[in-house]
């Protein structure tokens, strides 16, 4: 069964077709929120809600577009969402603990030595930054394409992209001065 048959079917009303799309796209929709989010249990969280925005909203699906990019669209808001909600409790514990006197903080990871892009560094980008940089590395996307997932012109997709690659390649020659050439280890 292609796509549009499985979109047919549930919105007939046959809901265990579903499943079929969430096979489908459940490893394309983890890797991207798990690397906007840089966390798994945040990235599982948003995959789910992502899947059940999907099966709420299908009516509103518009045939003409991508099914993939609007469901690349849907997991990027969550993972907005969750970035926002997380800055939100960031500022009330970290008020909570000025009232109480200070914490003990603890310091990034290090960074893996060679030039190996990992989480730390990932974590220096802004999330439309990071969201353009996956879809772009990870799905192949287009800027064109990457523009519609995080709702911008295709410009400014490619300012985002830009960017990202810009700060990746300074967080690489900064490695690289710390702990020596690429194929050192």
């Amino acid at each position: 069964m292609n796509e549009a048959d499985l979109i047919a079917a549930c919105l007939a009303g046959r809901r265990e077709e579903f499943r079929h799309i969430v096979y489908a796209y459940k490893s394309q929709v983890m890797a991207l929120a798990l690397n906007i989010l840089g966390n798994r249990e945040d990235a599982e969280d948003a995959c789910q809600d992502t899947f059940v925005q999907v099966f709420r909203h299908l009516a509103a699906y518009d045939p003409g577009r991508s099914f993939r990019t609007w469901i690349f669209m849907i997991v990027h808001r969550r993972c907005l969402d969750t970035i926002r909600r997380k800055k939100r409790f960031s500022r009330f514990f970290q008020k909570a603990a000025w009232e109480n006197g200070p914490e003990e903080s603890k310091g990034p990871e290090p960074a893996a030595p060679g030039g190996v892009v990992d989480a730390s560094m990932l974590s220096a980008l802004r999330p439309k930054e990071r969201a353009a940089l996956t879809l772009w590395a990870n799905e192949g996307l287009s800027t064109a394409e990457i523009a519609a997932v995080i709702e911008c012109a295709p410009s400014t997709a490619r300012v985002y992209l830009f960017h990202a690659r810009r700060k990746l390649k300074a967080l690489i020659e900064e490695r690289k001065k710390t702990h020596g050439t690429l194929g050192a280890r």
